[in-house]
């Protein structure tokens, strides 16, 4: 029996220098070695495994977010930790991307720490 994020397309997702650094398994986001570090909303924002906004998936795709924001996204409840994935050995060569404005920033390849594992991140209570 297959788990259900296995029986999903793989979709890399490339930093603007054509890097794959993450894989998105709807609406699952895993790192290149196949731990959880988000998910995609339905209206593409992207958020972590703690519920705080990342940014948002474009066509290319790439995780982008506005470099200065006049409002804050409400922190939301993560859905259930999937397991981990097998990441793929290789990903296609990625697709030719548009320019990235001054005003954006492209989150894999700027702020990577916005997008950690369930026991990683600024959030994680220290241990005693």
């Amino acid at each position: 029996m297959t788990s259900d994020t296995t029986r999903r397309t793989t979709i890399a997702i490339y930093t603007s220098k054509g890097d794959a650094e993450a894989y998105l398994i709807y609406p699952y986001i895993f790192n290149r070695i196949g731990e959880w570090i988000g998910w995609v909303e339905t209206n593409r924002d992207v958020y972590s495994v703690s519920g705080s906004y990342v940014g948002y998936i474009t066509n290319d795709p790439r995780i982008l977010r506005k470099r200065a924001t006049s409002t804050l996204k409400p922190r939301l409840n993560p859905p259930s930790q999937p397991k981990r994935i097998n990441a793929p050995a290789s990903s296609p060569l990625a697709p030719m991307m548009s320019d990235v404005p001054f005003s954006t920033i492209d989150v894999l390849l700027d702020e990577p720490e916005r997008l950690h594992t369930t026991d990683s991140g600024e959030n994680l209570q220290d241990m005693d």
